[in-house]
């Protein structure tokens, strides 16, 4: 199993490598990133790193024993208590269970370490596998919206200390 670790300096090249090779996976059921993101990527990496440390974000890395990463769980937008969840696992790690478990691990962290008391998500109606993963974290329907032209739903999530 990956281990969920917060974002590193030194996670830059295993990261950038996980979203090359996964980039047509993601573009699938998710918008994709566009090239500005991979030509830019030091520069975004070090500027998200400066946010986390700030509060504004919290990043997350769900590495393998030797350092490769096989996803990523995401709060971003956080302020007053609450955060917009975001996650992607690699092609070859889906359906083993990696976005439950790391979406169980962010809400405690979420709780213990980052005081947040509520989460939001969204995902497309088509993405099944992310709308399991919501419902089996405990996330709830919340309504309708738009990602990127495609139909989809919000999601929220209240946090108590029972989730820690």
């Amino acid at each position: 199993m990956a281990a969920l670790e917060r974002l590193r300096p030194d996670h830059a090249p295993a990261l950038l490598a996980f979203e090359r090779e996964n980039r047509a996976y993601f573009a699938a059921s998710i918008p994709d990133r566009g090239d500005d993101y991979f030509s830019g990527f030091d520069v975004r990496h070090a500027g998200l790193l400066t946010d986390q440390a700030a509060g504004m974000l919290y990043f997350h890395v769900l590495a393998d024993d030797d350092g490769t990463v096989l996803g990523r769980v995401n709060l971003v937008d956080v302020a007053d208590g609450s955060a917009e969840l975001g996650y992607r696992i690699a092609e070859r790690a889906a359906g083993r269970g990696l976005a439950t478990s790391g979406v169980r691990q962010v809400c405690a962290l979420a709780v213990a370490d980052y005081g947040l008391t509520s989460l939001r998500a969204m995902t497309t109606l088509d993405n099944t596998g992310s709308r399991a993963v919501l419902a089996r974290t405990g996330f709830v329907e919340a309504g309708r919206t738009t990602l990127s032209g495609r139909p989809g739903l919000h999601f929220t999530r209240r946090l108590t200390d029972a989730d820690r």
